[in-house]
């Protein structure tokens, strides 16, 4: 008898628990995105100064653009385009570095804004306005710069 209701306990709590946790699924998955293009800018800055920002105090420059709430700044960046290349979802990804900085900015378009890439060539100069999602700083296991990264990017001029 007592066993029955423990079952029965542990049933509706199992139940209960999956119903919450597909409610906060459905939740986040239809959650409706921040549109970086259409919002104003928080900072105008320059590539090299951006990342120097980063290198010379993370902390200061983390409390500056990032957010732990996911609402990091929307910058636009202006930069000198070093590489162009694809990441694995189709995105665009243009870097943003001076031949003599450690580390530059990455910037990762999306499906929408790709074919703003196009126009582009290594040694253009372009600014390019997106959400930041990390800063720079050196990885001593890798024994190298890694590059600030924004995303949600678009062409603002070229």
């Amino acid at each position: 008898m007592k066993r029955k209701k423990i079952i029965r306990v542990l049933i509706v709590l199992v139940v209960a628990g999956a119903l919450i946790g597909v409610g906060a699924g459905l939740y986040m998955f239809f959650m409706p995105q921040r549109n970086v293009q259409n919002l104003p800018v928080d900072f105008q800055v320059t590539a090299s100064d951006l990342t120097e920002e980063f290198l010379n105090d993370i902390t200061r420059a983390n409390q500056k653009y990032l957010s732990a709430d996911g609402e990091s700044k929307i910058l636009e960046v202006t930069g000198k385009v070093s590489r162009i290349s694809e990441n694995f979802n189709g995105e665009k990804v243009v870097l943003l570095k001076d031949d003599d900085d450690k580390a530059g900015v990455s910037a990762t378009f999306t499906h929408d804004t790709n074919q703003a890439v196009n126009e582009l060539e290594p040694g253009d100069v372009v600014t390019i306005k997106g959400v930041i999602r990390s800063g720079a700083y050196y990885d001593q296991d890798l024994d190298m710069f890694v590059n600030v990264t924004v995303e949600k990017s678009d062409i603002i001029n070229l």
